[in-house]
């Protein structure tokens, strides 16, 4: 979201990123999951008026991972705590942090979760749950606001991949032209 604030600039608008690379919405892992720091880091943020979600991809792609004991992504996946969680429970954290900001006020707009096959963290059944999860921000009604991140990022010709020029060489992680790409997408007209 940097760059969509840069686009903001001049604007008489503050937005504040509090993002974790890695961080999860349900359980703790590499920083504390985004439901239990959203009231602290993002709600007591004064005057504010808007939140964009785009967290629930480390949720998916750690918990249909594939498990081997002693396979690869191992060590990896020990840094990320907690029970695989399923679709279900991902919309029911969104639900929560909803209510939460509507309790204060505060808009919320969605991002929809990108592809990452090419990933080692890539399988079939993370697939299937990603297109659950962003079927439902979508159309479920319960977002002020979606930004289609999905839509932006993906591979037309293989729409459970990011574009070749769009990822860092990871197949997760934008490239500067990925990351330009999703800022220019974004609808600055819901934050006036």
């Amino acid at each position: 979201m940097g760059l969509a604030a840069s686009r903001r600039a001049g604007r008489g608008r503050r937005l504040r990123l509090q993002g974790i690379s890695g961080n999860r919405l349900l359980n703790d892992g590499i920083g504390v999951a985004a439901l239990a720091r959203f009231d602290r880091d993002v709600l007591a943020t004064p005057g504010l008026g808007y939140v964009v979600l785009s967290v629930g991809a480390n949720d998916i792609g750690i918990s249909f991972a594939p498990r081997d004991d002693d396979g690869p992504l191992a060590e990896f996946l020990k840094m990320f705590p907690g029970a695989p969680v399923t679709t279900d429970d991902v919309i029911a954290g969104y639900r929560q942090l909803i209510a939460r900001a509507h309790e204060r006020g505060v808009r919320v707009y969605a991002t929809t979760i990108a592809p990452y096959e090419g990933t080692e963290i890539y399988t079939p059944e993370g697939e299937s749950a990603r297109q659950v999860v962003n079927e439902w921000i979508r159309t479920g009604g319960a977002f002020d606001a979606v930004q289609d991140f999905d839509a932006v990022w993906r591979d037309p010709a293989h729409p459970s991949r990011i574009r070749e020029d769009f990822h860092a060489g990871d197949h997760l992680h934008g490239s500067d032209a990925g990351y330009r790409a999703l800022a220019d997408s974004v609808d600055l007209s819901l934050f006036s």
